[in-house]
């Protein structure tokens, strides 16, 4: 069975290396890239209640997290989850581990043109597999976006020690909300070095997003304001504008498969994407093994979805709604429960609980409205 994978970026390289662990399934991948984004300039965070195969990638564990909405400061134990960071170097680093000691994998530098029905075009060479998986192009009709989630992160040291090392700030309201449903999100690898980044919900239409320079100046103000120094220095700058939907993305054309974000695998309702990606490459691999085909992966329950979409709907009618749903969900001991239904893993009972406390009307008009 030969394989070519699309893309090494996070998805790209994932599957290759449950691809690797596996060689019962093939020993004949394929992973074309074009060099163009470096995992060295890479970096996720995500949570988790067990270990999985690309554990080892993972550089610092968080075991409780800060959220301030309401005009309350929240510092939540997550139970029997974890919040992992990771950085590129290191996930880079673990794949080429792994892909090492199991063999059958190869990567080539080349751009990829065009991508069709277990074939693509990588730099006007004609390729073909059994299987092609495709982060890269991606379904040829997408779902229409809902919301844009557009951030804005400086990497930064301080002069001073100004950062909690042991607490992740998950959310925090305490900046401009006048153009959009917007928290800051801090992720510290020492008490002067963190991560520090503006995330906003915005309509699909790219003319009501922050710009730029007024990302800069409510990160500087919130460092000031909130953080309490003015005595920084910016290491780097990331950003970007993601589309989020709550509709499934077409997946399968014939022998090809679309996976990662072009997969809709970044959650509509947080913009996180790497557990999810390490799930469903997991899923791919095991599809294969069992079925003879990738296709025979979990959907995922329709009323994740039906939230997501819900949510989305609000906050970009009513930006303002976004902290009051945070407020509500996290008003309680432990984020557990919030990151049990943010993991797709709980009961219709568990979910009525947890809901409890929101605007249950104002939900359901949005549901009704997306059912039309």
């Amino acid at each position: 069975m030969s394989i070519v994978i699309a893309g090494g970026g996070l998805s790209g390289a994932t599957l290759a290396a449950h691809l690797a662990a596996e060689p019962r399934v093939t020993d004949e991948v394929t992973v074309v890239d074009d060099g163009r984004s470096p995992f060295s300039e890479a970096g996720w965070a995500y949570w988790s209640d067990r270990p999985g195969l690309l554990s080892g990638a993972v550089s610092r564990t968080f075991d409780c997290f800060r959220v301030h909405a309401g005009g309350r400061d929240r510092t939540l134990g997550l139970g029997r989850y974890r919040y992992h960071r990771v950085r590129g170097t290191d996930f880079a680093a673990e794949v080429e581990r792994l892909i090492g000691a199991h063999g059958g994998v190869t990567f080539r530098r080349g751009r990829v043109e065009r991508v069709g029905d277990g074939e693509l075009v990588v730099d006007g060479e004609r390729w073909e597999a059994d299987w092609v998986f495709d982060s890269v192009a991606g379904p040829r009709t997408p779902p229409p976006a809902d919301a844009r989630l557009v951030f804005r992160g400086w990497h930064l040291r301080s002069e001073e020690p100004v950062f909690d090392p042991e607490v992740v700030t998950f959310a925090d309201f305490r900046t401009a909300q006048d153009l959009a449903a917007s928290f800051v999100y801090v992720l510290p690898r020492s008490p002067a070095e963190a991560l520090v980044e503006l995330t906003s919900f915005t309509a699909p239409e790219h003319h009501v997003a922050p710009e730029p320079r007024q990302q800069r100046a409510a990160l500087a103000e919130y460092l000031e304001q909130i953080v309490g120094t003015d005595r920084y220095t910016v290491l780097r700058e990331e950003g970007a504008a993601l589309p989020l939907t709550a509709a499934p993305a077409k997946r399968r054309s014939g022998r090809t498969m679309a996976i990662g974000t072009k997969a809709g695998l970044a959650k509509a309702s947080t913009g996180f994407a790497y557990q999810r990606i390490q799930r469903d490459s997991a899923a791919i691999v095991r599809s294969l093994r069992t079925r003879g085909h990738p296709f025979a992966v979990p959907a995922g329950a329709a009323r994740y979805r039906w939230f997501d979409g819900a949510l989305l709907d609000v906050v970009v009618r009513e930006p303002a709604r976004l902290e009051q749903t945070f407020a509500a969900l996290f008003d309680r001991g432990s984020a557990e429960p919030v990151l049990r239904f943010l993991d797709e893993a709980s009961t219709p009972w568990q979910d009525g609980i947890l809901f409890a406390g929101l605007p249950t009307g104002l939900f359901a008009a949005a549901v009704a409205r997306r059912a039309r």
